[in-house]
């Protein structure tokens, strides 16, 4: 195990200690302890490469040695490693083991937060038995790898930040501790792109404006970042100068809900705005079905697209009223699609989402340009439809739009949908 810099208990014992567990290579790991044949082989958990779906989702220790990195295409992979075994992703699988991880936390604390399946915060301040944050991590990687059989990399710090960068620090099975006293030191010279958060997009926009390392981000001024990164300014400073203070939520709270949604990568390039209109319609019927099955209604949709180059935007659209009828949502989502994307670079993925949320029963105001016996029968007729496919399956009520490609039309994103636990936004 690799230990970097272990904390003196008794100097940040006024501090928080906040722990974040990273499973090493959680997919691939699972996969090699079920299957000893390929345990000492370089191994992928991928998608349907026939399918289009085929991209490295995970990939072991041997597999990293030969620059095999998680997102790209199966066949890329097999360039770099002709003997590369990819599997398919076995995500029941994966959750058990999660679960089990969870229930080691929650002997130390029951503040345990997700972070995906195979990461979570744990915060043990205040716990007079488990007190000692480098001593906790080092009790939890050991009975992690014994009793599970995988390994995973822990960060020890005074916020949840801070502790999510030592996690990814030094990898596999380690443990490195952030204190208010060396996090200049190891923090500050890391690369901007290593603070959670900041993604290719982000990175593009703090790099033309020369800031390259977390230490630059910290000690730019307030007023520059804002111009350049709007809101995600304030929060990139804060993050950097180890402001975070949120808080680690309890294992057994429900965080309120702040977005539904959906994305597919297509079996084909989108080409034209028909493509996109079914692959749209199925997404949005999806989102729906689960803000009915959950009681929501939404005022905010988003979509999220990339292109075969690999390049993303996403847009999103306030309605002027709370809704989660499939036929508005979808008609919202096609408009701002159609608004926004040129469709001259063919599409590859797709993705829709709503926000801003209320509860369905709350009060409803009649609008007099509205149509309100045609907007009740929409009602019903969503919920019929949903006990329809509840019962007899996804497909058993299609509209016309989708009998025009069955390859564009025949995925079924809701019972697909793996949902993760809750982020960190």
């Amino acid at each position: 195990m690799n230990i970097q810099n272990a904390v003196d208990k008794n100097k940040y014992k006024h501090d928080r200690i906040i722990l974040h567990s990273d499973c090493n290579s959680f997919y691939a790991s699972v996969e090699c302890l079920h299957n000893a044949k390929i345990r000492s082989k370089p191994v992928a958990v991928g998608g349907d490469a026939e399918n289009r779906h085929g991209i490295i989702l995970a990939k072991n220790e041997i597999a990293k040695k030969y620059n095999i990195k998680t997102g790209e295409a199966i066949w890329q992979a097999k360039q770099k490693c002709p003997e590369l075994i990819v599997v398919p992703p076995h995500f029941e699988l994966y959750k058990r083991f999660s679960k089990m991880a969870k229930r080691i936390y929650l002997e130390y604390t029951d503040r345990v937060e997700s972070f995906g399946l195979d990461e979570a915060w744990l915060d043990i301040t205040g716990n007079s038995e488990h007190s000692d944050g480098f001593k906790t991590a080092c009790e939890i990687s050991r009975r992690i790898k014994e009793e599970l059989g995988i390994t995973v990399s822990i960060g020890v710090s005074f916020n949840k930040i801070f502790a999510k960068f030592g996690s990814d620090y030094k990898k596999p099975d380690a443990i490195t501790c952030i204190t208010r006293e060396n996090y200049k030191d190891i923090v500050w010279n890391a690369p901007a792109s290593d603070l959670l958060y900041v993604g290719r997009a982000t990175k593009k926009k703090l790099k033309d404006i020369g800031i390259y390392t977390i230490g630059e981000i910290a000690n730019t001024p307030l007023e520059i970042l804002r111009s350049h990164l709007g809101k995600w300014g304030d929060l990139l400073y804060g993050f950097a100068n180890g402001y975070d203070s949120s808080p680690v939520t309890r294992f057994d709270e429900h965080s309120e809900v702040k977005s539904i949604g959906n994305s597919t990568t297509t079996p084909k390039d989108i080409k034209t705005l028909e493509d996109a209109k079914i692959v749209l319609y199925v997404l949005c019927d999806s989102v729906c079905r689960r803000m009915r099955q959950q009681g929501f209604i939404a005022k905010t949709v988003c979509i999220s697209v990339r292109d075969t180059k690999l390049n993303t935007f996403n847009r999103q659209h306030t309605m002027d009223d709370y809704t989660n009828l499939t036929a508005i949502i979808t008609k919202n989502a096609y408009e701002l699609f159609k608004a926004n994307c040129r469709m001259d670079i063919p599409l590859r993925s797709i993705g829709v989402a709503v926000t801003d949320f209320a509860h369905e029963d709350i009060p409803h105001q009649i609008n007099m340009l509205v149509n309100e016996e045609r907007l009740s029968q929409n009602i019903e007729l969503d919920k019929t439809l949903d006990r329809l496919k509840q019962r007899f399956g996804n497909y058993v009520v299609r509209p016309a739009v989708l009998l025009s490609d069955n390859a564009l039309s025949g995925f079924n994103p809701k019972d697909d949908h793996i949902v993760h636990p809750v982020s960190y936004l």
